[in-house]
C-alpha cells in the first residue's frame, strides 16, 4: 500500500461532518446502534462535563448516540456517583462477566464494554479531557457511517501539556514518538501513516472488537493496530483530526511503565507473526531509581501485559449477541 495514497483518502477533519442531521439520517438508514464508552478510574472532576456535553448534543439534540456508559475500574472518589447523577449508565468492570474474573487495567474496561454495551459501533473516549467537545465522538463515528469499508477510526490532535503557567503550545505523544513510531517504522512501516497510534479516542465496529484479543493494560492500543492491520489491512483504518486535546501531563516515570507494557505486547505480537522468531522469555520487572535522602533507591514494578481472548470466544457473549451459533 502507498502511504501517500492512503493518507488523503483515509484522513478526515471533524469539521467535514458538521451536518448532524445528515449524519443521523445516514445512521438511521443503516439501522446502526452507536454506544459511547468512557473508561474511568478516579475522574470525578472531568466526567460530569463529558457526560453533559455528549448527552445534550448527541442524544437529546441529535440522536447520534444510543447509549452513554461509564465502565469503572473501582474508583475511590465520586466518579461513579457523579456519572450516574448526570445520566450515564454506570458499571463496575469487576461486575461484568463475573465468571471470567476481574483484572485491573484500562484494557480490561474496554474489553468488558464489548459485552455490556449494545452498539454496532462503540466509540471510546478517555475521561480526563479538559476541553471536551462533541467532536470527540461524532468526528470518529462519522467515517464509519459514511464509509462502510472503514472499520476502525483513530483520533489525532495537537496535545498541549497543561502547566500552572498555562498551556504549552506543543508537546505530548512522547511514547508514540520515542517508542511506538520507531518500532512501527522498523516492523510495520504502513502503520506509521497513523498520526497518533496511542490516542485514547477511537470508534470501532463490533465485528472487529469481538474478533481481537485485548491486553488489559498499556499495550491495548498497540495490539489493536497490529491485529487489525494483520486481519484487514490498512484499508480498514481511518483517522480524524480533532484539532486539540488538553489533558493531564504524565511523569516520565509513568511513561516508562507504559513503555514497558507496550514493549511486552509488541514483542509478543512480533514473535507470533514470525517477525522476531527468537524472542526470549520476557521479564516482568521494571526497575527504576529515585533519590531519597541523598541515596539512590531502586524501585521495582511488576508489570505483566496479560491478555483477554477475543470476546467472540466467551460463551456468554455468543449467547447474547450471536444466539444459535
Amino acid at each position: 500500500m502507498n502511504i501517500e495514497h492512503w493518507l488523503p483518502n483515509h484522513t478526515f477533519h471533524y469539521s467535514s461532518f458538521w451536518d448532524f442531521r445528515h449524519l443521523v439520517e445516514a445512521k438511521q438508514a443503516q439501522n446502526l446502534r452507536i454506544s459511547l464508552c468512557i473508561p474511568t478510574l478516579n475522574e470525578e472532576h472531568t466526567i460530569g462535563k463529558e457526560i453533559v456535553i455528549f448527552k445534550s448534543e448527541l442524544m437529546s439534540r441529535y440522536p447520534l448516540l444510543d447509549e452513554i456508559a461509564v465502565i469503572d475500574s473501582g474508583s475511590t472518589d465520586n466518579t461513579r456517583e457523579v456519572a450516574a447523577s448526570f445520566g450515564a449508565e454506570v458499571y463496575l468492570a469487576e461486575e461484568i462477566l463475573p465468571e471470567v474474573g476481574s483484572k485491573r487495567g484500562k484494557g480490561e474496561n474496554l474489553w468488558k464494554a464489548i459485552y455490556q454495551l449494545t452498539g454496532d459501533i462503540i466509540v471510546y473516549v478517555d475521561a480526563d479531557i479538559k476541553n471536551i467537545h462533541p467532536r470527540f465522538a461524532y468526528g470518529l463515528v462519522a467515517p464509519l457511517i459514511y464509509r462502510p469499508e472503514i472499520k476502525y477510526v483513530k483520533a489525532f490532535y495537537d496535545r498541549p501539556l497543561a502547566f500552572s503557567q498555562g498551556i504549552r503550545p506543543s508537546g505530548g505523544g512522547r511514547v508514540t514518538e520515542i517508542l511506538v513510531r520507531p518500532l512501527f517504522s522498523l516492523f510495520f512501516p504502513e502503520l506509521t501513516a497513523l498520526i497518533q497510534p496511542l490516542s485514547g479516542e477511537y470508534a470501532v465496529r463490533r465485528e472487529v472488537l469481538e474478533a481481537i484479543p485485548f491486553p488489559i493494560g498499556y499495550g491495548v492500543e498497540t495490539s489493536h493496530l497490529i491485529d487489525v492491520y494483520h486481519k484487514w489491512g490498512m484499508e480498514a483504518f481511518g483517522q480524524t483530526d480533532l484539532d486539540q486535546r488538553v489533558h493531564r501531563n504524565q511523569a516520565t516515570r509513568d511513561l516508562g511503565k507504559m513503555s514497558f507494557g507496550i514493549l511486552q505486547t509488541f514483542l509478543n505480537r512480533a514473535k507470533a507473526l514470525g517477525l522476531v522468531p527468537h524472542v526470549p522469555e520476557l521479564q516482568s520487572i521494571l526497575r527504576q531509581f529515585q533519590v531519597k535522602e541523598g541515596q539512590f533507591e531502586q524501585i521495582e514494578y511488576h508489570i505483566v501485559e496479560e491478555e483477554r481472548p477475543p470476546m467472540i470466544e466467551i460463551p456468554a457473549y455468543r449467547a447474547k449477541f450471536h444466539p444459535g451459533t
